[in-house]
């Protein structure tokens, strides 16, 4: 399965430039319809014995970056395409989970993995409960290759753009204080350029940061503040009080919705398309609840609410042509995918042509073919990576299931467990609920 998948990514990288112009153009002819799109979905599955699987990234050739478990429980880094699927966390850096962040149009992933190797401070970095070192990492032509830390021990790759530029965090080599057992190290939002690391400033005084997105530009968006107990919803020891940008290594703070101490949601930017729009979660006044936001030079920040009934939303990713994707929670947090576009929010599932095998939880991450990828949940409770693929017009019994469209709720024992093992990064805040 392997090779298979190494020889079409490769052949696929070399033949897709060609093949451009004509979606191109059968993309423009679609746009003229005044339609909305419609998607048919398709279960990516998991690797063999596995039960679960989660998707963070997706190039515009449909590769998608993420994580499946296996039936000894560990999580190992995942690529898909199409059909094919394949296991990049073996051996991957010698440890027991890995997992893949992103991923660009180049064929490159970015992302985490453990060694054999115990943390020499006790440390849980990337909170898969081993206390092993975890490491970032780039995956190119087949091989895994380790990234630098800033002398800590321990770093995560969360992104990598078109020019190889991978952003993410790391730890350096000085303790924080502030922070809970069993975390002891700062770690710093950082951007790796041909293999070397550079840090990154963080914002008013904020001890710790992550860099979470970066674009094919140079310009990282992420955000800072103050270390604490590792969260699930985030996967690192931080509360983001400040969402920020970087552009030619000065840092600008983009504000928030009325919220300052990011206790709800937090206040954090996860991704930036090349126009320079930034999508993210701030959380409101009061600090109780967070909206996903999108911010641009001219605007600022907006808030782009929930879907009706909801009181909580989060939004992970935009493509170039503004369309932004994510979640939305009603007060149980039980989530359902939405897609933004032209300044209204569309719950997914409604959008569905045909028949589908899951429902919709959360959009992670949409491409410039206006495919999307993200969370869906199986008639029989397990969660799964899909792919939507728009329809472009294409004639599709249109679904009215009940069973499709209707809002599936989470178990207290579903929560419990997925919170076990799912690892809601980059999607998902408060997805669990309140920490």
């Amino acid at each position: 399965m392997k090779p298979r998948m190494f020889t079409w990514i490769v052949a696929l990288s070399l033949c897709a430039p060609m093949a451009m112009p004509t979606q191109v153009v059968a993309q423009e002819r679609s746009a003229k319809k005044p339609e909305p799109a419609r998607y048919t979905i398709t279960d990516l599955g998991t690797l063999e014995g596995g039960t679960f699987s989660q998707s963070f990234s997706m190039n515009r050739y449909g590769l998608v970056s993420g994580s499946s478990n296996l039936a000894d429980g560990n999580q190992h880094a995942t690529l898909w395409l199409e059909k094919l699927k394949v296991d990049i966390g073996a051996p991957g850096l010698g440890g027991p989970n890995s997992i893949a962040f992103g991923d660009n149009n180049g064929f490159q992933s970015a992302g985490e993995a453990e060694t054999s190797t115990s943390d020499p401070n006790g440390e849980d970095f990337c909170g898969f409960g081993t206390h092993l070192t975890c490491l970032p990492f780039l995956w190119q032509d087949g091989e895994m290759i380790q990234l630098p830390a800033l002398g800590g021990n321990n770093g995560v790759a969360m992104a990598i753009s078109d020019r190889g530029e991978v952003a993410g965090f790391a730890e350096n080599a000085t303790p924080d204080t502030g922070c809970p057992a069993p975390q002891v190290l700062h770690f710093m939002p950082v951007v790796w350029k041909k293999g070397v690391i550079h840090k990154l400033p963080t914002f008013g005084g904020d001890p710790d940061g992550v860099a979470q997105q970066i674009n094919d530009n140079g310009v990282v968006v992420g955000g800072s503040g103050t270390c604490a107990t590792f969260n699930p919803n985030f996967l690192y020891n931080l509360v983001p009080v400040h969402a920020l940008l970087w552009e030619k290594g000065k840092v600008t703070d983009l504000g928030n919705l009325g919220g300052k101490t990011g206790q709800a949601g937090g206040n954090i930017a996860y991704d930036i398309n090349n126009q320079g729009q930034v999508v993210g979660n701030s959380d409101l006044k009061g600090d109780k609840t967070f909206h996903a936001f999108l911010w641009t030079k001219a605007t600022g920040m907006q808030d782009l609410g929930t879907l009706s009934g909801d009181v909580a939303s989060f939004s992970i990713s935009i493509n170039d042509a503004g369309s932004a994707v994510g979640g939305s929670l009603d007060a149980k947090f039980n989530p359902r995918a939405f897609l933004w576009e032209k300044g209204v929010m569309t719950d997914l599932n409604t959008r569905i042509a045909g028949h589908s095998p899951l429902y919709l939880m959360t959009g992670c991450s949409i491409n410039s073919r206006g495919e999307i990828t993200g969370l869906g949940m199986t008639a029989t409770g397990e969660i799964h990576t899909y792919l939507a693929t728009p329809t472009h017009g294409v004639a599709t019994r249109e679904s009215t299931s009940d069973d499709v469209i209707r809002r599936r709720t989470l178990s207290d024992d579903a929560r419990k467990l997925l919170q076990q093992q799912l690892r809601f990064g980059r999607f998902g805040v408060g997805f669990m609920g309140p920490q």
